[in-house]
């Protein structure tokens, strides 16, 4: 080769070099905080899934393809709201958190709305419960895209009450998730002619639920209902089992448990368990196809509806990163969200309301009994698909003060 030639190469390496920095720095950062418990009760049904689906919807973006370049970060708020509150106040502040996702917990996720509207970033719950969060407590910042204590209420509540389940007990972990859902549940109750008789608060978290179920059962209410969540959930519902409260003739409203829960405690155990949830693994070729992706990089595990509201959820927030070319207005990024529709391959085709609440089907399911499984992780068997303009709480029973600032403007 002549030095000519050399010359002429070189110069052109360093052009091409050239060319991908300028494109590089024309690109729009846009960097995402997955915010959840990593080492407690939720661990399994949100924690490091909840971040692989974060990162498996970044990659099916294509972001460079849109413009932007975007990374995930990730951090353990110990299921604390001060910690919670630490972490996201460190994350805005030096940074450079653009927006922060997941968030189970509920006492943690208020705490974390009220912060991002202050810094003006984007909040996007999906693990968190409470409906305050598109109620009292709603902001121009937050969407909450998964569930809510509300459409578990209409789906759970009302499903037992049409099977003949009209006087109620409550044991309900002691904090605002677990009092958001006994609230939202009572009212479904007693509007639809039960009664609640009693019951008893739990702390949170919490091992040992042993005489608070032989309240419940010295109750003779003919439904537990369980508000609580995770490892609590899954703790209450065993030893009940070895208690023979279903067998006694009392029926446990399990109002959140996720597939995690359900597959840790068997369905020898589980079995026959009514439960409300917006995705499972096995509902569509869609859902089957991201659980086979998802179990790849999580070994032995399926996705939970949580850990698909992450991946759903992160796929429109970019849609609407890429609409504005910017990720630093957060209440201008969900204002674009709640401007277009949604569509993935997990929740379907939907839409996000004023108040910040995605809308779409829920489903009531019930744990398989052993004998109608066929693998490891076949559990559920739908009872009924909630339709999503009946499945959640509507915008006039929210109490959510932005409408109505909107309104008078």
């Amino acid at each position: 080769m002549t030095l000519r030639h050399l010359a002429a190469r070189l110069l052109g390496s360093l052009c091409a070099l050239g060319a991908g920095a300028a494109l590089a720095a024309d690109l729009v950062p846009v960097k995402i905080g997955v915010l959840n418990d990593r080492s407690g009760v939720y661990f399994d049904s949100t924690g490091e899934g909840s971040v692989v689906a974060a990162r498996m919807a970044v990659e099916d973006f294509k972001p460079e393809a849109h413009g932007l370049k975007v990374e995930v970060v990730a951090a353990d708020h110990q299921n604390k709201p001060d910690v919670g509150a630490s972490i996201t106040r460190q994350w805005y502040d030096r940074d450079g958190v653009d927006a922060v996702f997941d968030v189970p917990t509920s006492s943690v996720a208020l705490a974390i709305a009220q912060i991002t509207k202050e810094k003006n970033k984007a909040f996007i719950n999906s693990g968190g419960g409470t409906a305050d969060l598109t109620g009292p407590a709603c902001t121009p910042n937050t969407v909450h895209w998964t569930y809510d204590t509300a459409a578990l209420a209409n789906g759970t509540g009302k499903a037992i009450l049409k099977r003949g389940g009209k006087s109620w007990y409550f044991i309900t972990a002691d904090y605002a998730f677990g009092l958001a859902l006994e609230r939202d549940t009572k009212a479904v109750v007693e509007k639809n002619g039960g009664k609640v008789v009693g019951g008893v608060r739990t702390p949170f978290p919490n091992p040992d639920f042993s005489s608070f179920l032989l309240q419940a059962q010295a109750s003779g209410a003919q439904v537990i209902g369980l508000a609580d969540a995770g490892l609590d959930a899954a703790n209450a519902i065993k030893q009940a089992h070895e208690f023979g409260i279903r067998q006694g003739g009392q029926t446990l409203a399990a109002l959140l448990i996720a597939i995690t829960d359900i597959h840790s405690l068997g369905l020898d155990v589980a079995q026959g368990l009514a439960f409300t949830a917006s995705f499972y693994w096995d509902l569509n070729d869609g859902t089957r196809a991201f659980a086979e992706r998802f179990e790849k990089r999580m070994p032995g595990k399926k996705p939970t509806s949580y850990q698909a509201g992450v991946y759903a959820s992160t796929l429109h927030y970019l849609k609407a990163v890429e609409a504005l070319h910017s990720a630093k207005d957060g209440a201008a990024v969900v204002a674009k969200m709640k401007e277009l529709p949604t569509d993935d391959p997990l929740f379907g085709k939907g839409t996000i309301r004023p108040d910040g609440r995605k809308i779409h089907p829920m489903y009531l399911f019930e744990a398989k009994a052993p004998s109608e499984s066929k693998g490891e992780w076949d559990l559920y068997k739908v009872l009924e698909t909630i339709p999503a303009e009946q499945a959640f709480r509507p915008m006039s029973e929210g109490g959510c003060p932005m409408l109505a600032q909107q309104t008078a403007k």
